[in-house]
């Protein structure tokens, strides 16, 4: 299918700095060929002296064989990772036997080539779900040729290689000066549909050359991701795919981070922090069809979740959504969604605003309600939704975007 740019597209891929202790290649294994396009399509990582690794993975029922694998790695490796292969074109979900064959055989090849243990390697696979692979080693045969190719990361070409229905490759990184060392962040992300994470985001990775205890590096990711990739959302729908992995490399040759006390620690928390946050952000401005990026702001909760749960009744619904695309400013829309969320509220101070201009305030209309004033927010390209519940302290952000008739063209042709 021919995809429309994003709006919010960036102008070039940035430059993304180098990350000590790893190498990686991506080549085309011919996923997209019956489609008549050739395109990378696979990428291998490799930690020649090991890396620390975190993982946080979909909640769903019906998750990949190749979630089901990492998670099981992370437990029996103990947070240590060798080598790391994603591909796109098949989501290898709810594929049954087939799937997990599909990974016995790419992991023989893994260990084989690169003479490491098996449960040090991780696996990631995108795309259309339930339709197995009709050869196990149809990855597995093509390890060989990306390993005799490992070397400096092509950040770009990586990002590039398990998109799907994206339309620029996402990719965020900076240095930080950890204990006077000079450390590297690198990630990458690929989602545009099926987008409302309930642990990470679809596939996202990020690299850096610090060395932190893996406990310490677990716990820590799944605090940053309910901060980033958990507070977005395109269609409220979660995928069975949905992985964000950290891996730490110590290639910087600092010692390691063993505990939160450690001085080093609240500078590689922001850099991971800023890091996610940026990649979660650009894929909700990459969403199927999206022309609207926006903020919902919810104050006033009777907790943290409770506001989150009320932003993201905002967030997902259609007819909100709709009005985002249209730049109706309709704010009888946003009390309908802070109602049926049954979230605590007290209704006598409900108070709504888009950006600055006040649309609600006391539980009803503002006094000096502008409708040219709120029409003109939703006209523009990004904008604010702010409530405030009038309860307590308890607050939280979600990002989410427009629901136009692209995404219904992306979605109702996504397998032809």
């Amino acid at each position: 299918m021919k995809l429309t740019p994003s709006p919010f597209a960036p102008q070039s891929f940035p430059s993304l700095p180098e990350v000590k202790g790893l190498r990686a290649a991506a080549g085309s294994r011919g996923f997209y060929a019956r489609r008549g396009i050739v395109r990378d399509d696979v990428f291998l990582f490799a930690f020649p002296d090991a890396a620390t690794c975190a993982g946080v993975y979909t909640v769903s029922n019906t998750a990949s064989a190749d979630v089901r694998w990492c998670r099981q790695a992370l437990k029996a490796g103990g947070g240590k990772a060798r080598a790391l292969v994603a591909h796109s074109g098949n989501s290898n979900a709810f594929t049954g036997p087939k799937g997990v064959e599909k990974n016995e055989a790419t992991l023989a090849a893994l260990t084989t080539v690169l003479g490491v243990a098996k449960e040090a390697c991780f696996l990631a696979a995108t795309g259309v779900i339930g339709e197995p692979l009709q050869d196990p080693n149809f990855v597995g045969a093509f390890v060989p040729e990306l390993a005799a190719r490992l070397g400096p990361p092509d950040w770009e070409a990586c990002a590039r290689a398990f998109m799907t229905t994206d339309t620029f490759p996402k990719g965020s990184g900076r240095t930080v000066e950890l204990g006077g060392v000079s450390t590297a962040f690198a990630g990458i992300a690929k989602g545009s549909g099926m987008i409302m994470p309930n642990m990470a985001t679809m596939l996202s990775y990020v690299f850096t050359d610090a060395a932190i205890a893996p406990d310490l590096l677990q716990g820590l990711l799944e605090q940053v991701t309910n901060e980033t990739f958990n507070s977005i959302t395109v269609d409220g729908d979660t995928s069975t795919s949905d992985t964000l992995m950290v891996f730490a490399t110590g290639g910087a040759g600092a010692p390691p981070i063993m505990s939160r006390e450690d001085a080093r620690f609240p500078a590689f928390a922001a850099a991971l922090h800023a890091t996610c946050l940026d990649l979660a952000l650009q894929v909700v401005k990459d969403g199927e069809g999206a022309s609207k990026f926006v903020t919902v702001r919810v104050e006033g909760a009777a907790s943290q979740h409770s506001a989150k749960v009320v932003a993201c009744h905002i967030a997902n619904s259609p007819l909100i959504k709709t009005a985002m695309a249209a730049g109706d400013a309709n704010w009888g829309r946003v009390v309908m969604a802070v109602g049926k969320s049954l979230e605590p509220i007290v209704m006598d101070d409900l108070a709504i605003w888009f950006d600055d201009v006040q649309v609600a305030k006391g539980g009803a209309r503002a006094p000096d309600y502008d409708e040219a004033a709120a029409s003109a927010v939703f006209a523009k390209p990004e904008f604010t939704i702010r409530v405030h519940l009038g309860v307590e302290a308890g607050a939280a952000t979600v990002w989410t975007c427009d629901l136009t008739h692209g995404y219904v063209d992306i979605n109702g042709a996504y397998r032809t």
